[in-house]
C-alpha cells in the first residue's frame, strides 16, 4: 500500500478518534472522518487481545491487501479499521466479505464501495 494512503502519525489517529462516524458489524468497527484530500487514508488499530504479534501482523497484511485492491472509489476520508479479537481466526475470503459488509454500511448512501 502506498505511503500516502496510510495514517502514520499519532495526531492523525487522534483526530479521527475524536470526531468520527462509527460503523460496525460483528467482526469490525470502522471510524470514518473527512480529510479534505483527494484520496483516502487508512489506519489499522489491532489490540493485543487479538493474538500474538505474528497473528496481528498476518491480520494486518491481509487487511492492507484487501484495502489496496478496493480503495479506488473512496475519496477524501480517513478510515481506521479496528478488528474484534476473534477475527484473527478468519481466512482471507471471510475477512474480505465481512470488511466489505461494514464498508457498504458506512458508504451505503453513496453506493460507492463494493469489495471484489
Amino acid at each position: 500500500m502506498e505511503k500516502r494512503l496510510s495514517l502514520r502519525k499519532d495526531t492523525e489517529f487522534t483526530r479521527v478518534y475524536k470526531k468520527n462516524e462509527a460503523f460496525f458489524n460483528r467482526d469490525f468497527t470502522i471510524l470514518v472522518k473527512n480529510n479534505g484530500l483527494n484520496h483516502p487514508r487508512f489506519g489499522f488499530s489491532i489490540s493485543k487481545k487479538v493474538g500474538k504479534a505474528n497473528e496481528r501482523n498476518l491480520l494486518k497484511r491481509r487487511l492492507r491487501e484487501i484495502v489496496r485492491l478496493n480503495y479506488a472509489n473512496l475519496n477524501g476520508v480517513d478510515i481506521i479499521i479496528i478488528p474484534k479479537k476473534h477475527v484473527a481466526s478468519l481466512d482471507y475470503n471471510s475477512l474480505k466479505k465481512t470488511l466489505g459488509h461494514v464498508f457498504n454500511k458506512a458508504f451505503k448512501k453513496n453506493k460507492i464501495y463494493y469489495v471484489k
